[in-house]
């Protein structure tokens, strides 16, 4: 995950500072020194590195924070504060045109940042945002483009707007307005072609459309896993043709992370979102301050809260039920399907764990020790069970599992492994009501349905 190590190095260096009872300013000044080193591996933009390290000397080093109570809380608390002023301090949102106007989004970049695919997840949030978005096919060069967008289209259920590759990316814009208009479309996303590298031809197709349409957001897609060349990148991009905002791409990959703590500093354009997957659901809103809480190890909760909202599909009434029956330790294989499915939607396992506060350095061992094969048997077994077996597990006798583990492809001591592992997570869960339900039968993090496997 993107940030991984530049975690670990910064919480070593809080961890020292917090073991001290007071601290001197050349004991700030070393841990600056060790951050401006960390920042730097990371691929932070090394004016950016420079002008952060100097912000938070300046402020760290008063009397104020020297001679507190806990001096290296508070010093923990600037490099936070400073952080989020360097991505942005407030969320941006995509602006939109007021009322029933029509809004025409271009959507830029290189070839391989997943331009293609985030102008679809955009779509697909504006969709559910209330918006009739409709997408336009006009990268006419790249072999399948077209192609590609209209089988995100269809899976996002979003309209898409092609001519072929025969005309010019101009005229399949203006034209796609036209259709738009007569078909009651308020968003109109523009898919433009990239290149492999920034090239005259590309910068002059999108002055030719931006001349010619009025267009309201300009959107640069860049792959935060090339890190200080994705700002050189935007850079350019604003300087030719003006931007408007800036998605990062692939966040979930092996991402130093610089990209997204300089991209703000150098152009001044905000990060509007990032994708966290290759799923059309995998886009989240940028937020600075959540941002900054995962880089420095503090998790982040309030995103974790977000995807649980987002992904309960249960009603009020069945949530409060399966409340209900989780306290009473009677949590069954089909709560168990549900709740895989639940955490898929999210992510995985390893993406919530990420989130958690204090998790994050610890990634790396977690993830090793998170097994997906053999959570993907687990549902095998449970997938070869009948209705009747999910609901009543009492009923699996000798005869029943063996027939389970021939179902799932497994040995019968995996079967009777699982199902005993099941029956004391379910005497787990009567022991700890309050986990899973209050009063109103509201469960962790404000729903009973937020469930993992066990």
């Amino acid at each position: 995950m993107a940030f991984e190590s530049l975690t670990d190095k910064l919480q070593n260096v809080f961890k020292n500072l917090r073991s001290k009872g007071r601290l001197t300013e050349s004991d700030v000044k070393t841990a600056l020194k060790e951050v401006k080193m960390a920042l730097l591996e990371a691929d932070v933009n090394f004016k950016v590195v420079k002008q952060f390290v100097k912000s938070v000397e300046e402020r760290a080093i008063g009397a104020d924070v020297l001679n507190g109570l806990n001096p290296g809380q508070m010093v923990v608390k600037i490099v936070n504060e400073e952080m989020i002023n360097l991505m942005g301090s407030e969320t941006t949102e995509l602006t939109l045109q007021p009322g029933k106007a029509t809004t025409v989004i271009m959507m830029c970049g290189l070839q391989g940042a997943g331009k293609t695919t985030t102008t679809a997840k955009i779509a697909g949030k504006l969709k559910l945002k209330g918006k009739k978005p409709l997408l336009v096919a006009c990268d006419i060069y790249r072999p399948a483009a077209i192609k590609q967008l209209q089988i995100n289209g269809e899976k996002q259920q979003v309209d898409v707007f092609s001519m072929g590759d025969t005309h010019k990316p101009v005229n399949i814009a203006k034209a796609a307005l036209e259709h738009a208009a007569k078909n009651g479309h308020n968003v109109v996303i523009l898919d433009t072609a990239g290149r492999l590298h920034i090239d005259e031809d590309m910068m002059a197709e999108l002055q030719e459309i931006k001349a010619n349409v009025e267009v309201h957001q300009t959107l640069l897609v860049v792959d935060a896993m090339t890190g200080q060349d994705a700002v050189n990148v935007a850079k350019e991009f604003d300087e030719k043709i003006g931007l408007d905002g800036i998605v990062l791409s692939k966040m979930d990959g092996d991402s130093r992370g610089g990209a997204a703590l300089s991209v703000k500093a150098v152009t001044g354009k905000p990060i509007l979102y990032v994708g966290m997957g290759e799923k059309l659901s995998d886009l989240e809103q940028f937020y600075p301050d959540r941002m900054a809480s995962r880089i420095l190890g503090m998790g982040d909760v309030l995103t974790l809260i977000d995807k649980v909202q987002a992904n309960l599909d249960i009603d009020e009434d069945k949530e409060k039920e399966m409340a209900a029956r989780m306290k009473k330790g009677k949590f069954d294989f089909e709560d168990y399907l549900e709740s895989m499915k639940q955490m898929r939607n999210m992510g995985g396992l390893s993406s919530l764990l990420s989130m958690m506060p204090g998790m994050g350095a610890k990634m790396g061992d977690i993830e090793s020790m998170i097994d997906e094969k053999q959570l993907a048997r687990m549902e095998a077994i449970v997938l070869s069970m009948t209705v009747e077996e999910r609901r009543n597990p009492k009923l699996l006798n000798p005869s029943r599992k063996s027939r389970i583990a021939r179902g799932a492809g497994v040995d019968i001591s995996v079967v009777n492994r699982f199902v005993k592992q099941f029956e004391q997570s379910q005497k787990m869960m009567k022991q700890m009501p309050g986990m899973f339900g209050g009063k109103k039968g509201r469960g962790m993090f404000g729903g009973g349905g937020m469930k993992f496997p066990f």
